[in-house]
């Protein structure tokens, strides 16, 4: 106990200091280059670090089965007194191929300490189904005993109380104007997959607006009870609706498609989440019996009512719902050519983002410039709220003292059935005389068309001594324009000796360690050999392997980020290597990697490694 406990310890108080830094993250991806047509397969994502925001690619050309599925594992090892820490998190989609050809799919991406990385794009070759692949091959997957498969859109194993699509409204009698929530579920009792939108409703008379929250692609799933019967519920989609019109208006039903997949008697694996693709796949599955159904939510009626007019208001705009309305003026006391700001604020619960703002009176010597209108959406479960600002930016251009008179805004509130009406502030604003205001009896009018002379139609002479120029005077042409333009002709030359210098380092750097890959792994060798005299295996295991890894990657210019059996063996056959050294050179590196662990003599393991790894060196030098 004392051994052991000690061993702890100091691998404890090593381990911090050990621990060898990882490799750069990375992302990669692995599938098969060729499926035919009906058959099912993986596309695997691999992190080797923790990440977050995963973005898939569009698979065009398959249909998405199941995913994504994701799965980490973390491990440590120790080598030498270095301590490496290795993660690995996969994403994995499960698809089918429908049709022929050649379909490219693109990067995925991953968020890894604030930086972005990126999977390889891929291509996958769709073959014609010869007859000798089950449609559900699962991507290679073999296994015993038989798996039972049909399609059937009538098949009485699925009833309309088993799997149903259904909208529910938030109301079905309404005004105009007022938002009404529509949710779409599909209700389920049985495994479904290969679920696909056939058709959208229509709305019309209908402002819409989307807010499903999907999170990225995967359906919320719920339970529900129905007449005493659980219910496996997915939401298919969320949207407000404001009618524009009054009268009965028709939305029409969406149609989905999706596969409902019942299991044989003999099957007697259970899984309690419908919508566990993996689970219930045939890939992962047998005796599935495959139902095609189309589902629909058929014609929904909406009765709109007209808005009385009995007690509308003069100020009424049209907006309904549940409001607060206030205003706020940042001065009251400025001069003459000084700018004030008048702001107007309405908020609560309707169709915020059509909603018409009040506009105030201002008195005929102010310059008013158009409002900057600001609108802050929320969703909610009644549906939209949220604010709406507009800003004027008013310019006194007489002294004296002004009133602004109180703006109005009206809406209709369908819980009551009422209209209100509310009321800004009244400000008094006193402006003085500026500095320079001559008071030449101008007058200003609001909406900036230009200055009305009243009592006098001669402007004042302009005095002192302007800055004049000709009228058709340019900037082209003139000795500052050549001067920018040689400039910019400087600017440009120096970023390209710049960009050249570090592409001529880059490639210098890469010749460099080519020219010095063999004297270096010389150098190895011989460390090697004196070890392997005194039969010291760790250290000439590690000899070896960095003389044949750091001789391969000095010389192929290969970084050692990047570095592994893959790379190697593509970027010999790039290089134009016969195939037999490459085979030979990636059973050395792996014979040395396992040599050590492998039964036998090791003295007779270490010398026979030691003359494989001068030979394929050997070889490989002449070749390249």
């Amino acid at each position: 106990m004392k051994k052991i406990f000690g061993l702890l310890l100091f691998i404890v108080c090593i381990a911090p200091s050990a621990m060898r830094a990882q490799d750069d993250p990375k992302l990669t991806v692995s599938a098969k280059k060729q499926v035919v047509v009906g058959e099912r397969f993986q596309v695997v994502f691999e992190a080797n670090a923790e990440g977050k925001n995963f973005q898939a690619p569009s698979f065009d050309g398959f249909t998405i089965v199941g995913g994504p599925f994701t799965s980490s594992s973390s491990s440590f090892s120790m080598v030498n007194g270095s301590m490496s820490h290795t993660v690995k998190n996969s994403y994995t989609y499960a698809l089918q191929a429908y049709k022929e050809g050649t379909f490219r799919i693109g990067a995925a991406s991953l968020t890894v300490k604030g930086n972005k990385i990126s999977s390889e794009p891929f291509e996958i070759q769709v073959l014609p189904d010869d007859g000798s692949h089950a449609s559900a091959s699962g991507g290679g997957t073999s296994g015993s005993g038989s798996q039972s498969q049909s399609q059937n859109t009538n098949d009485p194993q699925v009833s309309g109380k088993d799997l149903f699509l259904k909208v529910t409204p938030s109301k079905k009698s309404v005004h105009v104007g007022e938002q009404i929530v529509l949710t779409y579920k599909l209700y389920t009792k049985v495994p479904v997959s290969s679920l696909q939108v056939g058709k959208m409703p229509s709305y019309a008379g209908f402002w819409t607006k989307d807010i499903s929250d999907n999170n990225g692609g995967s359906l919320r799933q719920s339970s529900e009870y129905i007449n005493g019967v659980e219910y496996t519920v997915a939401e298919i989609q969320k949207v407000i609706v404001v009618p524009q019109r009054s009268g009965k208006l028709n939305i029409d039903p969406m149609s989905i498609e999706c596969v409902a997949q019942i299991r044989t008697e003999s099957n007697n694996r259970r899984s309690n989440d419908p919508f566990d693709i993996f689970f219930n796949d045939p890939f992962f599955n047998r005796n599935i019996v495959n139902v095609k159904k189309e589902l629909s939510t058929g014609t929904l009626a909406i009765e709109v009512k007209n808005l009385p007019d009995s007690s509308k208001p003069a100020s009424f705009a049209g907006a309904v719902g549940s409001y607060t309305f206030k205003s706020d003026i940042d001065k009251t006391e400025l001069k003459t050519n000084e700018a004030f700001t008048l702001t107007l604020t309405v908020s609560g619960t309707g169709n915020i983002e059509l909603l018409q703002m009040p506009e105030p009176n201002f008195p005929p010597d102010f310059e008013v410039y158009d409002p900057k209108i600001t609108t802050a959406p929320s969703v909610t479960a009644q549906g939209l709220s949220g604010t709406k600002k507009a800003e004027y930016l008013v310019i006194p251009r007489r002294a004296g003292n002004f009133n602004l008179s109180p703006v109005e805004f009206s809406f209709f509130n369908p819980a009551n059935g009422t209209y209100t009406s509310l009321r800004s502030d009244n400000y008094s604003v006193h402006v003085e005389k500026g500095s320079g205001d001559e008071g030449d009896g101008g007058v200003y009018a609001s909406n900036q068309e230009g200055i009305k002379y009243l009592g006098s139609d001669v402007r004042h002479i302009m005095t002192g001594n302007p800055h004049l120029k000709a009228k058709h005077s340019s900037f082209f042409g003139t000795a500052p324009y050549f001067v920018v333009l040689l400039a910019m002709l400087l600017i440009f030359i120096i970023m390209l000796l710049v960009s050249k210098k570090r592409e001529q380092s880059k490639e210098d750097t890469m010749a460099n360690r080519n020219k010095k890959a063999t004297k270096v792994a010389r150098g190895r060798l011989k460390k090697a050999d004196q070890y392997l005299k005194v039969k010291d295996q760790n250290n000439f295991y590690t000899e070896m392997s960095q003389a044949l890894w750091g001789y391969i990657a000095d010389k192929l210019g290969i970084e050692r980020s990047k570095l592994s059996m893959d790379t190697v063996s593509e970027t010999m056959k790039e290089k134009n290597v016969p195939d037999d050294l490459t085979q030979q050179f990636i059973d050395t590196l792996n014979s040395c990697e396992f040599a050590r662990f492998a039964p036998g003599n090791a003295e007779e393991k270490m010398g026979d490694l030691y003359q494989k790894g001068i030979e394929v060196i050997t070889k490989a030098e002449k070749v390249l």
